[in-house]
């Protein structure tokens, strides 16, 4: 990608939302699944709704959005909060709820778009997706790899000028997020990898997107712009992990030391009858 697209990332990222959940939409047409309920975490100004009411016509659709999503990704970040909408369910922060406002088993599917490299720890939003989902649910996400934004963090201290550069707390490894899937007794996780690469002519929009991305402190590389202009790359590299996995034998008790215990409740007779026929 070049740099028609710099302008719109300054636009709370929609066109970066927007694009990755057509591809996500592109995912999900070779998978049968019907849902009756899905949950959106969280859903860019209404896009991802729209396009998986189209999908699913007839789901009930949920969803998390973020507070002031409308707004400049600036004042996003520094509220860093979302809310469920769904007949009067409250508020909450997603930063530092123990869970969702959401009952148990209520969802055939949850479909996250990059969301989960703001989290400190991303498996929480993997263990609350199977807590959500039904058994036969699907939980299908993407977001930013540990890559993103890997020309910034090349930079040497002379260079960066105190632009304040971060790591993404929640851009982990796809082995990684991997483990956590089966870790959560997600069943037949798939994960797929792409790099976008970003070009730019201006100083000025590559902070802002950076900023806007998580990748750099806006005090400090807003002022160290304001001041003198520091050396930047002419590119950023983006790293798109994608994935989904399954919820299957959910009513089964978890495994411990390698044994499956199982609630004798949950065992049921079967009656084998034989039928001669003459």
């Amino acid at each position: 990608m070049g740099a028609e697209y710099t302008d719109h990332m300054t636009r709370s990222l929609r066109w970066l939302k927007d694009d990755i959940a057509l591809r996500m939409m592109q995912k999900l047409e070779v998978l049968k699944h019907q849902p009756r309920s899905l949950l959106i975490l969280p859903d860019a100004i209404g896009i991802q709704g729209r396009l998986l009411a189209k999908r699913f016509p007839r789901a009930a659709s949920h969803c998390v959005i973020e507070s002031g999503a409308a707004l400049d990704r600036l004042a996003l970040k520094a509220t860093r909060t979302a809310q469920f909408i769904k007949n009067g369910i409250p508020s909450f922060s997603y930063l530092s709820t123990p869970s969702l406002a959401v009952p148990d088993q209520s969802q055939d599917m949850v479909f996250s778009n990059l969301w989960m490299q703001d989290l400190q720890n991303p498996s929480w939003s993997v263990e609350e997706a199977w807590r959500v989902l039904r058994e036969g649910g699907l939980f299908t996400f993407s977001y930013l790899g540990p890559d993103t934004g890997k020309e910034l963090r090349a930079l040497d201290l002379s260079q960066s000028r105190g632009l304040g550069v971060k790591n993404l707390p929640g851009a982990w490894d796809m082995h990684d997020l991997g483990d956590a899937l089966v870790k959560a007794r997600f069943a037949d996780p798939v994960m797929d990898m792409e790099y976008l690469t970003l070009e730019y002519e201006s100083d000025a929009l590559y902070i802002q997107d950076a900023i806007a991305l998580g990748l750099l402190s806006a005090d400090k590389s807003l002022h160290a712009l304001g001041s003198e202009p520091p050396f930047l790359p002419k590119k950023m590299t983006l790293e798109l992990v994608y994935g989904h996995a399954w919820v299957v034998n959910k009513h089964l008790s978890k495994a411990k030391d390698a044994l499956a215990f199982i609630n004798p409740e949950q065992i049921k007779r079967k009656i084998t009858r034989d039928y001669k026929q003459e």
